[in-house]
């Protein structure tokens, strides 16, 4: 059994997350502000499915597994002091980072919504990364991250897991080998922050010896997971709305009111695209594989399936009987 502190553990992906790990038998503390459920306040939307307070979550999984999980309430990229001294006194085997903010459309809203975002997602891992340092623990950081760090264009070949071979010609005409981590080209300031997180990352494993894997996933898609089923109280979010509301959840929206499936332009972008039940067993499997201390980050692309919006739609489409409309 590992101790493991879940950062953003109340979130979509978090929850899910931290009760997977709580299942498998991991002692787990979950650390949040709830900002996401201010977020909801601000735009005056909510999850489609009730989301029970982060209390009543916690009671309930005890009732329904007999485990413990532990709650703390610390702003990340805050409260610095807090997060050190949480880690000196639980002294977690890996630390799970999901607080950031993550939707793009919502950090691109306004100046105010991309200072947020920044401030919010690159100082909280460098928080992270810096209190393992001052602690001394030799704890495993899984971070999720995104495959958009790599850019939604057309790459003509399969993008490799973080790292790009290439050849450097020397003054005297020779080449060398050399491995770089693969272009970025974020498309959001949300996807910008997930690529500095790459940097830093790269910066603590080869300066301090941080042990850390970055897990590139696509759009995450589903509601629940085996635990969250368990019980109503357990159930994780549903957003369908226009920040947070991901392409799939959208079309499955308008086709459940008869509204046309909104494709814009062609529809020829394709996505990548993984369920969230399959999420939490990649976390628990990088959890379970962590890289040496010493060794350079360990990047993995976490997908089960790509799909064109277009092609996502029309399977939408056959399936509900909906009407596909392409939109300038």
């Amino acid at each position: 059994m590992s101790r493991i502190i879940v950062t953003g553990g109340d979130g979509f992906c978090g929850w899910p997350t931290s009760l997977h790990l709580s299942n498998q038998g991991h002692d787990v503390c979950i650390v949040d502000n709830l900002s996401r459920r201010n977020i909801d306040i601000e735009l005056e939307v909510d999850s489609l499915t009730p989301i029970a307070p982060i209390g009543k979550r916690v009671e309930a999984w005890k009732e329904v597994s007999g485990k413990d999980i532990r709650v703390e309430k610390i702003t990340l990229g805050k409260e610095y002091d807090r997060l050190l001294a949480l880690i000196n006194e639980f002294k977690p085997d890996a630390i799970v980072h999901f607080a950031e903010q993550r939707s793009a459309p919502y950090s691109m809203k306004s100046s105010a919504h991309k200072r947020y975002t920044v401030d919010n997602n690159l100082n909280a891992t460098n928080d992270i990364c810096a209190a393992i340092v001052e602690s001394n623990h030799n704890v495993h950081l899984v971070h999720l991250g995104t495959m958009g760090v790599y850019g939604y264009g057309t790459a003509g070949m399969k993008i490799p897991e973080g790292y790009l071979g290439i050849k450097v010609e020397t003054d005297e005409g020779d080449l060398l080998d050399q491995e770089v981590l693969y272009p970025v080209n974020p498309g959001s300031i949300y996807h910008l922050t997930k690529t500095q997180d790459q940097l830093m990352f790269a910066y603590y494993a080869k300066n301090d010896k941080l042990r850390i894997t970055d897990l590139h996933q696509g759009i995450v898609w589903g509601t629940d997971t085996k635990e969250t089923s368990m019980d109503p109280r357990l159930i994780n979010r549903f957003d369908y709305d226009g920040d947070y509301g991901t392409v799939l959840n959208r079309f499955l929206m308008q086709a459940a009111v008869k509204y046309p499936l909104t494709v814009h332009g062609t529809g020829g972008q394709t996505r990548a695209f993984i369920h969230i039940q399959n999420t939490v067993q990649c976390i628990e499997i990088a959890c379970d594989n962590p890289p040496q201390s010493g060794e350079r980050v360990s990047i993995f692309n976490q997908i089960t399936e790509t799909h064109r919006v277009r092609d996502l739609a029309n399977m939408i489409s056959e399936m509900t009987g909906a009407e596909v409309q392409n939109v300038a």
